[in-house]
């Protein structure tokens, strides 16, 4: 939905409900403090009910605002495949939460539910994605658009109304953990990326495939944090919160994001979720933004300290423009803080008002026309193992629309999978193996044989057949070669007559159910096996344990090439790993089918393309470093001279591709930029082609690089394809240009400059 269609008054219905919903009604629209899976249980006689707190929940504030995380299965939650609500169970547990809700008020209002699905949703059977960060290396928004559309249409058949997905974060400092949840480094490619995800995900909202309204995480800058400590102060002016932090956010508002998640972090001493400057005057008024704003999990009661007592602290919130708390205790004290507090009321109004308004486009309001209906009180549903036969139909069309969708997520996971590999090194053109010259091959490293390694944070317990480990991927794909997969360092007996060692390297988010949580989900002390995710920050970013060790033992022992593949959310120090191995390739967390994407990528079915998404330092004391940044960094530190290892956007092939003919062209307030891309090859090819640009004669001191368009292109055999990008002239001159401004333009090794007050015409050098 355009930002001028949210924009639009209230409907009648809404404000007839204000006028008549009593405090403890409107306080409880605002209300979102039950953790989902504790809202319902199955009945001795089949079948599922509410649980007593949630009844007593319900009966507190007759109804309910939103419910979080219904269907969450992972550590935290302690669901699993023997207790929690399998995938076909869903539509039925949904209509029977919306039955009691509306049982529970007076004006058939129903409820929000609200799901995680960062990359997918975590719930038993969801299918996963790639992370954020794997995805942003394949640089495809078309893509991840038609994934993120299949994972809407999952959610919305499991009746989901929100879907609360990271996009908005930033990845400023790789000691954060994270870093896997951001689209990269730079603002344009996460914008892009984010509209994508925006765009898919609401695509079948009001259409028989379903969407969900996307609630987009975090708003703002919360990857910006001192030292990479999660949630703690952005130190950052206005100038770089508006260029580098709220692209994504104008860009997900003219997409139509229905919801916007505020973040814990401040920025200069204010709190995000205490923050008017930031959700009212930047989002509601200067983008014309009209959903609504969910706080992240408990930070509204985090202002409390703030403010002076939890009273203050939900006034503060409501104030800077929070709609929906999330686990708070401070928004359930509204209703009688409000009695004698007239401005207060009001701004409960303008809050409910929002929530409202949102719930009669999903169709959760009597009589309202809806857009996503699956999941509302009269799709009928399951209670105590007896349901109506309406109930029972619509439970079966669910899940075969759930069947259908899940079968083509799988499909697009596995293309984004290929897509997110990264090439960064491949001495001797070692790559791609040819596997009839392969006898032995030895693989060892710690991510050898974890499949839970290949698949981040916000995930659930996945079935046995859902995903493999490289381990496997390996010996399926050469079923002739003897694969010797060792723990720790490899003997002089199993490298004896290799013909190439394999190293799995790299990190994992893996939440174990043995960890300890924090009240919001991330992890409270050293998790037993993770080394990254939420609540894993780190201070050094080495790789993790003795992998260096391990990496520089093998290539004193091996008498043959030595490849690596690094699997990480998070950029780690490589600086050994390129030094020691002949071949390295990034894959991120590339989800449930990484494994297979990799094994394919080695042997040449499928050529990796993509292009790092984020800078890879050389050294750990250099970080933060990022490649548009003003000043660059060599030469500084006396211990690190040269600080960065792989810059942003980096990445080889196996297949050359060639780009020429670089031209740039200025007319009126549009630039015009071309570029050829010819593939000399026998088969077609894809190519990612960034351009960068630096931004002089201004006022303000250019950034080193900045991203100004992307493409990502298929060229057909032996042919040349023109991309051509039309560029917004104030995108392309700096700011405050004189007429000494000059654009220096950038595709691979192609430079032409753009002098807008100039007489030289713009032609490559």
């Amino acid at each position: 939905m355009p930002a001028a269609d949210l924009a639009a008054p209230a409907p009648p219905a809404v404000e007839r409900l204000i006028a008549e919903l009593s405090p403890a009604e409107k306080a409880g629209q605002l209300n979102q403090r039950l953790y989902g899976w504790q809202a319902v249980e199955r009945s001795a006689r089949g079948g599922f009910r509410l649980t007593d707190r949630a009844r007593a929940e319900l009966d507190r504030w007759g109804g309910l605002g939103a419910l979080y995380g219904l269907f969450r299965a992972d550590a935290w939650s302690g669901r699993t495949w023997d207790n929690g609500i399998r995938p076909e169970e869903r539509a039925e547990v949904a209509a029977l939460v919306q039955e009691e809700v509306v049982r529970a008020g007076r004006h058939g209002i129903g409820v929000l539910l609200s799901e995680e699905a960062p990359h997918g949703h975590q719930a038993l059977g969801g299918t996963l994605l790639p992370t954020n960060l794997a995805v942003a290396a394949g640089w495809d928004p078309g893509t991840l658009r038609e994934a993120a559309a299949s994972v809407g249409a999952e959610l919305a058949a499991s009746g989901v109304h929100l879907a609360l997905v990271s996009a908005l974060d930033l990845l400023r400092d790789p000691r954060w953990g994270r870093a896997e949840e951001c689209f990269g480094e730079d603002p344009l490619l996460a914008a892009e990326l984010t509209r994508a995800v925006v765009t898919g995900m609401q695509s079948g909202l009001g259409s028989p495939s379903g969407g969900v309204a996307v609630v987009l995480k975090h708003l703002a800058a919360q990857g910006e944090a001192v030292g990479g400590r999660n949630g703690q102060s952005a130190v950052i002016g206005a100038r770089d919160l508006r260029e580098l932090h709220l692209p994504c956010v104008r860009a997900a508002v003219e997409a139509g994001a229905r919801g916007f998640m505020a973040a814990y972090n401040d920025i200069d001493g204010v709190p995000c979720c205490a923050n008017r400057e930031l959700l009212t005057g930047f989002l509601r008024t200067e983008c014309g933004f009209d959903g609504i704003v969910m706080a992240d999990g408990l930070a509204v009661d985090r202002l409390a300290v703030m403010a002076g007592s939890p009273v203050a602290a939900a006034a503060a919130a409501l104030a800077a423009g929070v709609d929906l708390s999330l686990w708070d205790e401070s928004f359930a004290l509204l209703d009688s803080a409000a009695e004698g507090d007239p401005a207060l009321a009001a701004l409960i109004d303008t809050a409910c008002r929002r929530v409202l308004t949102l719930k009669y486009r999903m169709g959760l309001l009597a009589g309202g026309p809806g857009e996503a209906r699956t999941g509302a009180p009269e799709s009928g549903g399951v209670r105590d193992g007896a349901a109506d036969g309406g109930g029972v139909r619509d439970g079966a069309a669910a899940r075969e629309r759930l069947t259908l969708a899940a079968r083509t997520t799988r499909r697009l996971s596995r293309r984004l999978a290929r897509q997110s590999l990264v090439l960064l090194r491949n001495s001797g053109g070692l790559l791609p193996l040819d596997p009839r010259s392969l006898t032995k091959v030895v693989l060892a490293g710690p991510n050898a044989r974890q499949v839970t390694a290949l698949l981040g944070d916000y995930v659930p317990p996945l079935p046995a057949w859902s995903a493999e480990s490289l381990e496997v991927a390996l010996r399926r794909a050469l079923p002739h070669t003897e694969v010797v997969c060792v723990a720790g360092v490899p003997s002089a007996a199993d490298l004896c007559d290799a013909s190439l060692v394999l190293l799995a390297l790299g990190g994992t988010s893996h939440r174990a159910y043995a960890d300890r949580f924090a009240a919001n989900g991330a992890s409270a002390e050293a998790p037993a096996v993770a080394t990254a995710g939420e609540g894993v920050d780190l201070a050094d970013v080495s790789l993790p344990g003795d992998q260096d060790a391990l990496v520089t033992a093998v290539r004193a022992a091996a008498h043959c090439p030595v490849a690596a593949v690094v699997v990480a959310g998070r950029p780690h120090v490589l600086t050994a790993v390129a030094a020691h191995t002949d071949a390295v390739l990034w894959a991120g967390y590339p989800g449930p089918h990484g494994a297979g994407a990799v094994v394919d990528a080695l042997l040449g079915a499928v050529e990796p393309v993509g292009r790092l998404p984020f800078t890879l330092p050389r050294h750990p004391g250099v970080v933060p470093v990022r490649y548009n940044d003003r000043h660059p960094p060599d030469g500084v530190y006396r211990d690190a001279a040269d600080p960065v290892l792989f810059p942003f956007g980096f990445g080889l092939r196996y297949r050359p591709v060639v780009v020429d003919g670089l031209t740039a062209e200025l007319t009126g307030r549009t630039v015009r930029v071309s570029v050829g891309v010819t593939n000399p090859g026998s088969t077609e090819a894809e190519a990612v082609v960034p351009l960068f640009a630096q931004r002089g004669g201004g006022t303000v001191l250019p950034r080193l690089r900045e991203l100004l368009a992307f493409e990502r292109v298929t060229v057909a055999a032996g042919a040349r394809a023109v991309i051509a990008w039309e560029l917004p002239a104030a995108r392309c001159l700096a700011e405050g240009a004189t007429r000494h401004a000059r654009t220096d333009l950038y595709v691979e090794d192609l430079h032409t400059v753009l002098r807008p007050y100039g007489t030289s015409p713009a032609g490559p050098s």
